[in-house]
């Protein structure tokens, strides 16, 4: 029966049938795969259809000791081949990843993930011992997206080396059971340890003035230096005139008896007035108009000095 007519199988780790399938790729040369298609007397082009009717859940009472790869069917026993260099996928003790089952037919059902025990020996027949009784991560029914079923699952956290992982995928909408091997691999001397994580990211949400930006949360990223003049001490809130400063723009009425002009600043990109010149008093001087350029505008009575003070010390033109 060829792939159009068949199943199924995981590719992501990759299970040693569709690794030394034709689909396989490069990996279908590896000295392993040479070996097992040689123990096969043939290639593994159903790669899909490893499965064996009624076994109803009794996959350790049906499925000898020895042949868990091969499902016990001798049209893949080569896949049964005792070595520790069959392809494999690199993995993260403790980590959550996806498990990637494609599928020719859909199917209902329910995949039970194992992972082989520590102290796991490649070199040495797949038994059913080598696997815990309970299966790490199981899914029932998971859509069929592409081509195949994605399954979340978090890995146990106490493996290393070289290790199985090994899936069944027992039907509900016919009679079959569906075996894989999937060799994958963890850091020698990460027994125990957890999934490298990484550092939460800086917030990117804008905050609303000084005040708001100056109680912050810290964040363990490192933050990109800016040319943010740094934030005033407290209490130190005076203008160059003695009068208060705000930190936030807003329209302020002339309160002198004189007309009023409005001015634009013409210089010191990125800065933000602070106050006139000491020699206007700030009753008659005040800042409005708060701009996306951080400038906003200057409100001066007319025949007052035509230059301003930043919060950095430096003086603009108006005109």
């Amino acid at each position: 029966m060829g792939p159009a007519q068949a199943h199924g199988a995981p590719t992501d780790p990759v299970s040693r049938v569709v690794a030394c399938s034709p689909e396989g790729g490069s990996n279908a040369g590896t000295a392993a795969c040479k070996a097992a298609i040689a123990a096969n007397g043939a290639p593994f082009t159903a790669w899909d259809n490893l499965r064996v009717a009624g076994v109803g859940g009794r996959d350790r009472q049906v499925i000898p000791d020895g042949q868990l790869c091969s499902g016990g069917l001798p049209a893949y026993k080569g896949l049964d081949l005792a070595r520790a260099d069959w392809p494999s996928t690199r993995m993260t003790p403790g980590a959550t990843f996806t498990l990637s089952y494609s599928s020719t037919i859909p199917h209902t059902g329910t995949f039970k993930l194992y992972l082989s025990k520590p102290g796991y020996d490649p070199t040495k027949p797949l038994k059913w011992s080598d696997l815990p009784t309970q299966p790490f991560a199981t899914a029932t029914d998971p859509a069929l997206v592409n081509g195949a079923y994605r399954i979340k699952a978090t890995l146990p956290a106490d493996r290393t080396g070289r290790q199985m992982l090994y899936t069944i995928w027992q039907n509900t909408s016919t009679t079959d059971t569906y075996y894989s091997c999937s060799d994958v691999v963890f850091p020698s001397g990460g027994g125990g340890a957890a999934a490298p994580t990484t550092s939460s990211p800086a917030r990117t949400t804008p905050t609303a003035g000084r005040k708001a930006q100056q109680s912050q949360e810290p964040t363990t990223t490192t933050s990109t230096p800016t040319d943010q003049s740094p934030s005033p001490a407290p209490g130190d809130h005076h203008g160059d005139d003695g009068g208060d400063r705000t930190d936030h723009l807003s329209p302020a009425a002339d309160s002198s008896s004189g007309g009023s002009n409005t001015l634009p600043l013409v210089a010191g990109a990125g800065e933000r007035p602070r106050s006139c010149s000491p020699r206007a008093s700030r009753s008659r001087c005040a800042a409005a108009g708060d701009r996306s350029s951080g400038f906003g505008q200057l409100t001066v009575t007319a025949g007052l000095p035509d230059w301003v003070v930043s919060e950095t010390g430096a003086y603009f033109a108006v005109k």
